[in-house]
């Protein structure tokens, strides 16, 4: 369960990292890092916010502007997309985009200025780009620092970057979305309708668990 946390909270790292409206088609990789670095301290700032309300408000709205929910929720359902009829994606869809910003508030997003991190390097692959980062965590003022490497995949939509996917080490933010799916629709027998009831029941229930 705490992998799943530090993977949410990693994902609004990258949010606040990268989630800068692109003017240049011909944006280089150095610039791209020392954006990344700019928007770090933005970061660090971001979670010293006392008002809970205030802060959960901000992170939704980053994460609806700036992290690509359309690619990610057709992804996590994979070959099931296409079984659905167009009233069921467009449900489906609607239920994600809700769920999605609910799930991640079950993790406390406030580090009292013990967050850390250095951008150590980019890549580009066809039409995506893939920078990785060395975030370091002192949980107190005399133990040594938790250190994680988190690699962040994101592409072009329009003239914003959105974020598509984070892995740290072997493990891939939407790959586990993936599996945590397909068990759901397994056990609704592959039978989109009972998927999507279960699914909305899901949701609801994170709104309710996580309302402020």
């Amino acid at each position: 369960m705490k992998s799943n946390y530090f993977l949410y909270f990693i994902l609004f790292c990258g949010i606040l990292l990268f989630a800068q409206p692109v003017k240049s088609a011909d944006l280089s990789l150095q610039e791209a890092e020392k954006f990344a670095l700019e928007q770090g301290n933005n970061l660090l700032s971001f979670f010293a916010e006392k008002d809970i309300e205030t802060k959960y408000q901000k992170l939704d709205n980053m994460f609806i502007n700036y992290v690509d929910l359309d690619y990610i929720g057709k992804f996590v359902v994979g070959k099931y997309w296409r079984q659905m009829t167009p009233e069921q994606r467009t449900q489906y869809m609607g239920l994600f985009k809700r769920y999605s910003i609910n799930v991640y508030k079950g993790f406390p997003l406030t580090f009292e200025n013990r967050l850390s991190f250095d951008i150590t390097g980019s890549r580009s692959e066809k039409k995506d780009v893939f920078v990785t980062a060395n975030i370091k965590y002192q949980q107190n003022q005399h133990g040594e620092p938790m250190q994680f490497v988190v690699e962040f995949r994101m592409h072009k939509v329009k003239d914003a970057i959105k974020i598509t996917d984070i892995k740290i080490g072997e493990s891939s933010l939407i790959l586990s979305y993936r599996n945590k799916f397909y068990e759901m629709i397994k056990i609704a027998d592959e039978e989109m309708e009972w998927f999507l009831e279960d699914f909305e029941l899901l949701t609801v229930s994170a709104e309710k668990q996580y309302a402020l």
